[in-house]
């Protein structure tokens, strides 16, 4: 990562404030010991931090960006936008999602500026992130049922990338980084129900789009 510029509050305006408070994990109680340890002038300390971090922030603005080349430099200009903004944080609520919210606003601000290509929605899932969807395609291997899955996959690819850039990003904030309601609620600046209905709305949208293959 490159050499951070100081601490002086100079982006504040622009980044997101920690919502309400909540009992905090051990690892959430680490990241606020480095956090302050930065907000007390320790640089190494966030260091230490975007090695927690990175490799989630880059695969995360991957996925949004939909341009795998240029998601380095986006992770990259979201660190520093944390780095800038880090004395605004009280330690309410989980630097993660604090951290997640500062890079879906710089991956929108990418994603305005330009037009892209197709998300691979399915191409970084692992077992574990499954969604709904994926499990309706066990199928045996037989050739027909390998083309049926194959058509499947890219079906849902690209209903996900016609999909409005608020109903994209909280799907993949949901199925594939398995954020909770109340996380990306914190991360997309918005409430919990409109979270739902935008999961919800996504949800339909993919099924309408498999449905012709499901039949």
């Amino acid at each position: 990562m490159p050499n951070f510029p100081p601490v002086d509050g100079s982006e504040e305006a622009h980044e997101p404030r920690d919502g309400d408070e909540r009992p905090m994990s051990g690892v959430e109680q680490s990241d606020l010991e480095l956090v302050r340890r930065v907000q007390r002038g320790e640089r190494a300390a966030f260091d230490l931090l975007v090695l927690r971090y990175q490799h989630k922030v880059v695969k995360l603005v991957a996925r949004l960006l939909r341009d795998p080349a240029e998601a380095e430099d986006v992770a990259q200009e979201a660190f520093v936008k944390a780095y800038r903004a880090i004395g605004s944080f009280r330690g309410d609520s989980a630097f993660y999602t604090w951290l997640y919210r500062i890079a879906v606003n710089t991956a929108r601000n990418a994603m305005a500026s330009r037009q892209r290509r197709p998300l691979d929605y399915e191409s970084d899932l692992s077992e574990s992130e499954q969604s709904t969807v994926e499990s309706r395609m066990r199928h045996s291997d037989t050739p027909e049922a390998v083309a049926l899955s194959d058509e499947i996959h890219r079906t849902v690819n690209r209903a996900v990338g016609d999909l409005p850039e608020d109903l994209r990003t909280a799907v993949i904030l949901r199925e594939v980084e398995g954020l909770s309601y109340e996380e990306i609620a914190q991360a997309m600046d918005c409430p919990v129900g409109t979270v739902r209905s935008r999961i919800f709305r996504a949800r339909e949208a993919i099924d309408r789009s498999l449905k012709p293959l499901l039949e």
